[in-house]
Formats: structure tokens, C-alpha cells, sequence
């Protein structure tokens, strides 16, 4: 059970960090649901596999607005906001790397699930303070799980502690990835991947949201994830809450989280670096995993 001090931070209502978070993500995640079959404009942005739709637009409007509403004067990065490709990406985040307060946010995590009606997307928000998040909400709306994580609080999902697997071998684990918009580069890279693993765990999930693969994570319905040719607000929040639960729990993640990453690795301890070693992560590579 959470603390009477923990349950009062995440009062809906409050003006509170993570409340904010909370109640926007639900309320986003709610609009999503209801239009799930019924969107009418379906285009494509980086590569024919990078979609977007007027859900994703709506949604992230309305998170900017809930948001300005509690907090004017913090700055905001959403993905249909920027332009796409990996350039583009990381220039908007330069852009506002400096602000104090700044929100990281994926209105509608899983796209193309979404467009098919294949019941795995979410909503990510993530606060990041001085360069490091502090709060990371992940929503999937279809089965009502709401993953919060907070600095200093743990990580929860229905309001309990969230435990990483238990697995102590790799093959045993069940691990996910994704495959990358970028077709030319970062697909193939993480195919290899993929290829490597295969045959050292038990099995390989892909099932389309990278901030839901990282909440399975931290929930421990996935022994870990990786991708590579991510964008921050794919991971921030599912990274804060990976990264609370392993240091709850004595697991892997130790450097805090920041939201700058181009590749991520949310792994167990027992055998996060024969992952890594078969996945080929470069040293400049930013994942979770020191």
C-alpha cells in the first residue's frame, strides 16, 4: 500500500506534478479510446511506417492545453509538434534542453496498433527538471492501466509497488523490441539484434508502443526492451519508471534518467550485459543499462 504522503501526491485534482500528469494523460487516453475505428485522416510522416492521424494531433492539443492550464510557464516537446526525422527530433530537443521545467510528450504511443485497431498504444507524459525527469506517467486506455512513476516515490500501476521479473537467466527471460520508422538504418541494426537474441531467450514480443514495452518492464510481465532510433518522447516516461523500480528493487538501472536518448535498453541484472553484447549497443549509445 502507498503512504498516506505518497497517496496525496497523486490526488487527481491537486495541482501537484504527477497529478497533472495523471489527469491529463486519462483524460487523453479516454478521447484516444472513444475514436479508436472512427479517425478519418490518415497520413504519413518520416517513412511510409511512420503515421499519423487527427487523433494524434487532437490528443496532443489537448495535453498542451491541460498542461498550460496548471503550468504557463513550462516549456513542452510533443511529437506531432515536431518535424520528422531523427535531425529534426533532436534539434527541437535542443531547443529546449535548457528549460527548467520541461514536458515530454507522445499523445498517442502506438500509431499504427491504433490505425489497425490492434488494442496496444498508449499516452506517455514525462516532466523532466534541470535535464532529468522527475515524473513519468504511461496510459493504455484499452485496459485502464495507468503506470506512474515519480522521483524519490517508486513506480506504481493500480496504485501498488510494481516488481520487476524474477527470471535469473537469459533463457528464461521474455524480452521485446521494435522495429524502427528508419528502414535504410535503424531497422536493420535492430534486426540483427533480434537475430542474435533469438536463440538465447525464451522468446521476443514486438508488439508496436515502446512506453508501454517499457511499463511491461517494470511491471514485470517482460523481462526487458530494446530499440534503437528512439525519440524522447518515446521513452522518458517508461525509462523513470524502469529506472525506479530496478533501484527499488536492487535491479540494473542506476544513472537518473534523462530525456535525450537515441536508443534504449531496459534489461534485468543477471544477464543485461550478454543482451547488450548481442544486440551490439555502441559506448555512445544512451540507454539505461551502466
Amino acid at each position: 500500500m502507498m503512504s498516506d504522503k505518497n497517496t496525496q501526491s497523486f490526488a487527481v485534482g491537486s495541482k501537484s506534478f504527477t497529478a497533472v500528469a495523471i489527469n491529463t494523460a486519462s483524460k487523453a487516453g479516454e478521447w484516444i479510446k472513444s475514436k479508436l475505428g472512427d479517425y478519418n485522416n490518415l497520413q504519413t510522416k518520416y517513412s511510409t511506417h511512420d503515421l499519423v492521424t487527427e487523433v494524434d494531433k487532437g490528443a496532443e492539443k489537448m495535453i498542451r492545453a491541460m498542461i498550460q492550464m496548471h503550468f504557463p510557464e513550462h516549456a513542452i516537446l510533443g511529437e506531432e509538434g515536431v518535424e520528422p526525422g531523427p535531425a529534426a527530433s533532436q534539434a527541437a530537443l535542443d531547443q529546449v534542453s535548457g528549460s527548467e521545467y520541461l514536458w515530454i510528450v507522445d499523445p498517442l504511443d502506438g500509431t499504427t496498433n491504433f490505425v489497425h485497431g490492434f488494442p496496444f498504444f498508449s499516452v506517455s507524459i514525462a516532466l523532466a527538471h534541470k535535464g532529468e525527469v522527475i515524473v513519468g506517467v504511461v496510459y493504455n486506455p484499452v485496459h485502464d492501466e495507468l503506470y506512474v512513476a515519480e522521483k524519490g516515490k517508486g513506480a506504481y500501476l493500480k496504485g501498488k509497488k510494481m516488481q520487476v521479473s524474477s527470471e535469473k537467466r537469459l533463457i528464461d527471460s521474455l524480452v521485446a523490441t521494435g522495429f524502427p520508422a528508419d528502414r535504410s538504418g535503424a531497422s536493420p541494426a535492430n534486426l540483427q539484434g533480434v537475430q542474435a537474441l533469438t536463440p538465447k531467450v525464451r522468446n521476443i514480443r514486438v508488439a508496436g508502443s515502446a512506453a508501454l514495452h517499457m511499463a511491461y518492464v517494470a511491471a514485470g510481465r517482460l523481462s526487458g526492451f530494446w530499440e534503437i532510433g528512439l525519440n524522447s518522447w518515446d521513452v522518458a516516461a517508461g525509462a523513470l519508471a524502469d529506472y525506479r523500480v530496478r533501484r527499488q528493487s536492487n535491479g540494473y538501472a542506476r544513472q537518473p534518467v534523462q530525456p535525450e536518448y537515441t536508443s534504449c535498453a531496459c534489461l534485468q541484472r543477471p544477464y543485461s550485459s550478454g543482451i547488450c553484447r548481442r544486440i551490439g549497443r555502441g559506448p555512445s549509445d544512451r540507454t539505461l543499462i551502466s
